[in-house]
Parts: C-alpha cells; structure tokens; sequence
C-alpha cells in the first residue's frame, strides 16, 4: 500500500504554498482538487481587481508582476497557473474528495476517481462553493444566481443586486456601465465598509445621482418570474425584475470538516478548532490552512496572512516523522 506523507485537499493559492513547501522538505504529497487550478479564482468575476497588492499575493518568494500594484483575475490565474507547471507540482485536477477516514494513524482518502492513505492530511478548501442562501420563496428560479462573472447577458435587463460587499458592488457598477437597470438591496444602512476605496466613491456617486437605485435597510421576502418582493419598515414593495444577482456572501463546507473529525464552536462563528502554532486540528496528523479556518468570519483570512500556515505545517508534519 503506498503511504502519502500527505495529501493536500484543495489546490488554490494556499494548497498550492503546501504543496510547495512539501515538495522543499522532501516530503512525498499530492494535492487533490476538485476544479481546475486555482477553482476559486477561477469562478471569480471576469475582470476582479484584488484588493492586495501583488507582493501580497504571491507564494514562495516567487515574484508577482502585475500590469498595476493590484492585479486582477486573469494576471493571478497566469501566476498561479505557472507556479504549478513550472515546479511541476504533483496535482489531481478536477478530482473531488468525497470521505476522509482515519485508523491506524492513517487516513484515508476517498475521491470521486480513487481512493489514496497518507499519514497527515491538509485541507485547504477556502470557503467560495456554498452560498450563503436568501431561503426565500423563488430563490431557485433560473433567473437567480449567486455567482457572478461578466455583465454582458444583463444588458438592457432589470437587474436586483443584493448585497453590499466589493462583490455587489463591482456588479452593479459593471452591469450598469453596459446597460442594465441596477437596482441594489442592502440589508444595512449603507455600502459596506470594506468595498475597495477607489471604488467606494464611485458606486455612491452613482447612487446619488440616480444611476442606481437603492433600497438600504430592506430584504428580500419573495422572488417570481417576473418581479422581486422586498421589505424595509415601510413596508412590502413589488419590483419588476429581470435577473436577480445574490451575492450575500459563502460559508466553508462544514459538513466536510464536521465529516473528517473537526470539532466547530458551538455558536454562528463555527469557529474549526486547531493549534494556532502548528495548524493540526484536534484530529492528530490533520491540519488547516487558510481561509478556511475562520470558519464564518471568512473576512479574517487571505492570501497574504496565511501564505505562512504551509511552513508552519510542514515543519510540524517533519517534526513528528
């Protein structure tokens, strides 16, 4: 039976770094993933500008050039993507982990494809494939969605942008700028406090001159084919609506960690327990690394502070050989 020193479940920016730092300290490892190379990014919006500079994004030491200081999507895929086949990292593309098992001090891990045993597994998941649903009447319509990548399809459309976030608020602004009639809803008082800075101004710029409409304090009670319902103190409003863009935010799998043995606090953070210093959760041989540790405080983590959790790991997967 051939042992893996570890098996990485997730082949983003932070997997990736594993990966990286494995193959330096000459520990045998694969990493699994469920997409392409770096599937998150890859699902994010067409023209995503990161807040983070470049060196900030980057992994290893290896230099990020960017055409600006922050870079957008395409510029990161290319890094990433280069990382990889550059260094030749060992990595099972568009392979799904299924099951995680532990006996013996060594694990199992069962994907869509085959089935691998490794003495320490790391997950690296992030947290961008679950939704955080409105669970509201409609909500599975075809014209709603909760991912968002390029504005083309709703020009000339009604358009409900729900949310607040960076993410909200480059849609609407995007969607806007090739037609569409924008409409935002926003659970609280204003734009969020975290959209960019140089855009910030801008989307309320075009709120106030009327470009954009925007309901503050107000959710959502109902969608139909046809129209939007949403609530605020005045009470019930009925809007004719196109598409509906639902970008409340995404939560990390917790029924997989839940799965695999981790322990989550017991309250809305569901906060993974693991050794700060070392990453390895309360399972021995099983460790976290990056977002996906801020269980739903996923504003906590990024690239930039957590690129250190693959030398942390590592060192503490070659200190217990």
């Amino acid at each position: 039976m051939n042992i893996w020193d570890v098996v990485i479940i997730g082949g983003g920016p932070i997997g990736i770094a594993c990966g990286l730092e494995a193959q330096k300290k000459g520990l045998s490892y694969v990493i699994l993933e469920k997409g392409p190379i770096v599937n998150s990014l890859y699902n994010y919006p067409d023209k995503m500008q990161f807040f983070s500079s470049s060196e900030r994004l980057e992994i290893d030491d290896i230099p990020f050039i960017s055409t600006e200081a922050k870079p957008k999507r395409d510029e990161a895929l290319e890094y990433y993507r280069r990382i990889v086949t550059s260094n030749k990292l060992h990595i099972n593309l568009f392979e799904e982990v299924i099951n995680i098992q532990k006996e013996q001090n060594v694990f199992t891990i069962s994907s869509n494809k085959t089935t691998y045993n490794a003495m320490q597994i790391v997950i690296a998941t992030g947290f961008y494939d679950i939704p955080n649903l409105l669970e509201v009447p409609g909500e599975g319509l075809k014209k709603v969605t909760h991912y968002y990548k390029n504005p083309h399809n709703y020009s000339g459309q009604k358009v409900a942008v729900i949310g607040a976030s960076n993410s909200s608020v480059d849609a609407a602004l995007e969607c806007w700028r090739k037609g569409a009639e924008v409409t935002l809803i926003i659970r609280g008082t204003e734009i969020g406090p975290r959209v960019k800075y140089w855009v910030r101004p801008d989307i309320i710029n075009r709120i106030e001159e009327g470009s954009i409409s925007v309901h503050y304090n107000t959710t959502v009670k109902e969608i139909t084919p046809n129209t939007i319902v949403i609530e605020n103190t005045d009470g019930a409003t009925v809007l004719q609506n196109d598409f509906v863009i639902a970008l409340t935010g995404y939560r990390p799998n917790f029924k997989f960690l839940e799965m695999a043995g981790i322990e989550l606090s017991q309250d809305e953070k569901k906060l993974p327990k693991y050794n700060p210093n070392t990453m390895e959760t309360n399972v021995s041989g099983l460790y976290l690394a990056g977002v996906i540790c801020g269980g739903m405080e996923t504003h906590k983590w990024f690239i930039e502070n957590s690129r250190i959790h693959a030398i942390q790991i590592m060192s503490s997967i070659l200190q217990n050989k």
